[in-house]
């Protein structure tokens, strides 16, 4: 590559694409290939050309391209709850693979309700956007899955399971063997009665946590006294569900918190009650925040990497955007860790 010093009269004035070409020691046509997000594209070739788009600092016409391709550069994004620090996440790794690919991203909040999910589907249509990336407050809703049988651009879904007619590629985690852990060592800590709040059966995450659970009670070969309180992903949901479990009889030994946002809710209700974590009850959480580890003592979590969700949706778009005609689906893990939060259940209440 050139000296960067070379090129002091390029800076004063706005660099093209062939002068970053040049300067990367490659064709114009790579440049192009990076820049749109290409993934037929050597990590070297992405180095080089990237270190002179910042020394040139190359701002691309992405007004011109607009033209040229007959598209708007746009990609809408319909998320399910925009106050979910989980969503937060999720939208920043997708927003800055497509900021980096020359897309900007439109944001529309479902506000946990369903039915505006169709409604912001149509507006993104009437907005000719390049490219939808979904993470719905419902997958199941009649009137969604209408809509997105018309929809003619390539969709890709987070976390989230919807018919193969639709022909959207898809970006998951396999929530199962995380909570399966979590289980696991509730069970070895000599817990039976476990309960799980968690969200809407028309959610993918809480269908496979509920399934997680009793696969790890049925691997075990005990039987299962869990219970399943289900809901919405929210801190009324988990403050609610925690006043019904602390009035059982026999009450429940350790509870499980299908989201952050219960977490919250479950915390509330616990600590309003003086029950101890976790000499009173042992607690899990699903989805590691800030509270997971600043509490006290720390929860346990079921985590994964939700930068990463959204960085891989946004990639998976930008495979059907330049060209990749299949749908494609991937796959993420998600881990136990078990913190001080988790004790064997009190020695009468077993």
């Amino acid at each position: 590559m050139r000296d960067g010093a070379n090129w002091s009269d390029a800076r004063r004035r706005r660099a093209s694409m062939r002068e970053v070409a040049e300067l990367a020691n490659v064709a114009i046509s790579s440049v192009s290939r990076v820049l749109s997000g290409h993934p037929d594209v050597s990590s070297d070739m992405r180095e080089r050309v990237l270190e002179a788009v910042a020394q040139l600092e190359y701002e691309p016409d992405f007004l011109a391209q607009s033209l040229r391709r007959g598209a708007t550069l746009s990609v809408g994004w319909v998320i399910g709850d925009i106050s979910n620090p989980l969503m937060a996440a999720i939208t920043s790794g997708a927003e800055s693979v497509l900021r980096g690919a020359g897309y900007s991203m439109l944001l529309m909040n479902s506000e946990n309700d369903p039915d505006l999910d169709a409604a912001h589907i149509r507006f993104f249509q009437t907005r000719r956007v390049d490219g939808m990336i979904l993470s719905l407050a419902s997958e199941r809703r009649p009137s969604t899955l209408e809509v997105l049988s018309h929809v003619d651009v390539p969709i890709v879904v987070v976390d989230r399971e919807v018919p193969e007619h639709l022909h959207a590629s898809v970006v998951r985690n396999d929530h199962r063997p995380g909570i399966r852990a979590a289980v696991e060592h509730l069970v070895d800590l000599g817990h039976r009665r476990i309960a799980l709040i968690t969200g809407a059966l028309d959610l993918w995450p809480v269908r496979e946590r509920i399934a997680g659970m009793h696969e790890a009670l049925a691997g075990r070969g005990i039987t299962d006294e869990t219970i399943t309180l289900t809901g919405s992903l929210s801190a009324e949901h988990g403050e609610a569900a925690t006043e019904e479990i602390l009035r059982m009889d026999p009450r429940p030994t350790a509870i499980i918190a299908g989201g952050n946002q219960v977490l919250a809710g479950c915390v509330r209700a616990l600590t309003r009650h003086g029950v101890s974590i976790p000499g009173d009850m042992s607690f899990v959480t699903c989805d590691e925040v800030a509270l997971s580890e600043l509490h006290t003592p720390p929860i346990a979590s079921v985590g994964r990497d939700t930068v990463a969700l959204g960085r891989i949706a946004a990639e998976l778009l930008l495979k059907r955007l330049t060209g990749v005609s299949e749908p494609e689906m991937v796959i993420l893990p998600t881990t136990f860790t078990a913190r001080a939060s988790c004790a064997p259940p009190a020695a009468g209440s077993r």
